[in-house]
């Protein structure tokens, strides 16, 4: 198509032609070695070996939701990358974060991203946010056969309803099932530690505030018992990464607000290592 393009000066017909609203389906039609599960994968003997992210989570509170990831990515028991992003913008009013395979995982993003402003040109609207958490959960289905094979990616989405006015969540297994989550919600080698941090800290009255405070502590739980998920860093100024969605839209919290929710954390954790606990009943 790109020669094409450039030999006559003008589009192919591929792009002319009225059809789906799926970028999707676009591709199956006119271009699918470019989908990640139209490739095929050499034969590998043993384990196969790629970084993967790990601790992902999500919060709702009244004014929307937030979600959040650890930086780590490790290789089998070597740590692969220390900043690695794993919390995307999907797009005005809606983020994804993602663990498992880093590399498929972040062109599954990309592709996800493509799917919803796809739709938008060609329909002139925008998907509702039960529309946009089934094209994800049909995206991860696809990518069943890799992950059959190990190169699983699992991802939480979430996002601001402006029908319903309110935050939700969604989470998937590897076949594309798809959950909504109520409250709080976390995915990856992390994620019991973390739920049960969530657990014990989470009220559906949290400002935003406490919000992205609970989300830094329930990752540094994950960090603390689990090897792939790293806390803080802040010798190296390697913080989680934090978005909130809401009614004026997708927001990531800059490396500064970050850096002092994670510093005030740590600060309390120095008189309680196990980190704050639950009232007595």
């Amino acid at each position: 198509m790109e020669a094409n393009s450039r030999s006559t000066g003008r589009l192919p017909a591929a792009f002319l032609t009225p059809g789906s609203s799926s970028f999707m389906d676009f591709l199956s039609a006119h271009q699918p070695e470019m989908l990640p599960a139209n490739r095929a994968l050499p034969v590998v003997q043993g384990a196969l070996e790629v970084p993967h992210g790990t601790t992902i989570v999500g919060v709702t509170y009244p004014g929307g939701v937030v979600l959040a990831g650890d930086r780590r990515a490790t290789m089998g028991n070597v740590i692969a990358q220390r900043d690695v992003e794993k919390v995307f913008p999907a797009d005005e009013y809606s983020a994804v974060a993602m663990a498992g395979v880093a590399g498929l995982g972040i062109e599954m993003v990309k592709l996800f991203q493509l799917e919803l402003e796809h739709f938008e040109k060609v329909e002139g609207t925008t998907l509702s946010l039960e529309g946009k958490a089934n094209r994800l959960s049909t995206m991860i289905r696809s990518n069943l056969s890799m992950a059959m094979q190990g190169l699983a990616v699992v991802p939480i989405f979430a996002g601001w309803d402006v029908d319903r006015g309110k935050g939700r969540i969604f989470t998937y297994d590897v076949t594309g099932g798809r959950s909504e989550e109520h409250g709080f919600a976390a995915t990856g080698s992390g994620s019991v530690y973390a739920r049960g941090a969530m657990k014990k800290l989470y009220r559906d009255d949290l400002t935003e505030e406490q919000v992205t405070t609970l989300v830094v502590q329930a990752l540094y739980d994950a960090a603390d018992d689990d090897s792939a998920t790293g806390g803080p860093d802040m010798a190296r100024r390697i913080f989680p990464l934090i978005a909130v969605i809401g009614e004026d839209g997708f927001r990531r919290l800059s490396e500064a607000e970050s850096s002092e929710i994670a510093r005030s954390v740590l600060e309390r954790r120095l008189e309680q290592p196990d980190g704050p606990r639950a009232a007595l009943l």
